[in-house]
């Protein structure tokens, strides 16, 4: 799948790495649902991370659909926010 991080740019992760960060993902969720700002930093710092140690990193001039879009890590909580759906920001 075709991962953006804002800002940064896309990897390609392979699926089999989508539990992983699903994982990261709810725990994300439950820190911003409880307000926690310093679990919410720490983890999308994890997320986006995992991320770029999971994913290959696409040529700049490549032009892939995003399946996933998540922010960039100085994104703040309401930003955040703001993109996550029922499922957080990674479906399923």
């Amino acid at each position: 799948m075709i991962v953006r991080i804002m800002g940064e740019g896309q990897l390609d992760v392979a699926d089999g790495h989508l539990a992983e960060l699903n994982s990261l993902d709810d725990e994300l969720l439950a820190e911003m649902e409880g307000g926690d700002e310093a679990g919410f930093r720490r983890t999308l710092g994890a997320l986006l991370e995992a991320v770029r140690r999971l994913g290959e990193p696409l040529p700049d001039d490549a032009l892939e659909p995003s399946e996933l879009i998540l922010p960039a890590p100085d994104a703040s909580l309401d930003e955040v926010r703001e993109m996550l759906s029922d499922d957080g920001l990674i479906p399923g």
